[in-house]
């Protein structure tokens, strides 16, 4: 199996474990780091919405308190092909704009995307002034 296609089956487990309760789209994600460690998410709704968190965004944190810091590729997974949103987009770029996006169905299709083909004038580390320390742009 290749690593795109055992990602995709990862967020479709991930994402029969979605609380999505409200909106019903259920969503899961699975994030391959390039140390070749895979860490998976699922959308987690709540009654206050902007306290919900998105799958892509459950899975990246899982893998960056893990002490993981470069990935490789993320499945995105859901009933229809969806893009992760601007949120996850922007974490996502945090990590490095050549991550590769899968993003899947529960069907057979798919797309492959870099983080930079979907988010193409991310605002980066790079993008704070030079004086800016590595710790002071992280807050």
């Amino acid at each position: 199996m290749d690593i795109f296609a055992e990602l995709v089956t990862l967020g479709r487990e991930a994402r029969d474990r979605a609380y999505a309760p409200y909106s019903g789209f259920a969503v899961g994600a699975a994030l391959r780091t390039k140390s070749g460690g895979v860490y998976s998410g699922s959308n987690v709704e709540n009654a206050s919405y902007g306290m919900t968190i998105c799958a892509e965004r459950v899975a990246i944190f899982n893998a960056v308190s893990a002490g993981e810091r470069e990935f490789e590729a993320l499945a995105v997974v859901s009933e229809e092909l969806a893009p992760p949103c601007g949120a996850c987009r922007q974490v996502l770029a945090e990590f490095g704009l050549n991550t590769k996006v899968i993003i899947a169905d529960l069907g057979d299709s798919r797309e492959v995307h870099t983080v930079r083909d979907l988010l193409p004038t991310a605002f980066t580390p790079t993008s704070l002034p030079r004086g800016c320390s590595e710790s002071e742009g992280a807050s």
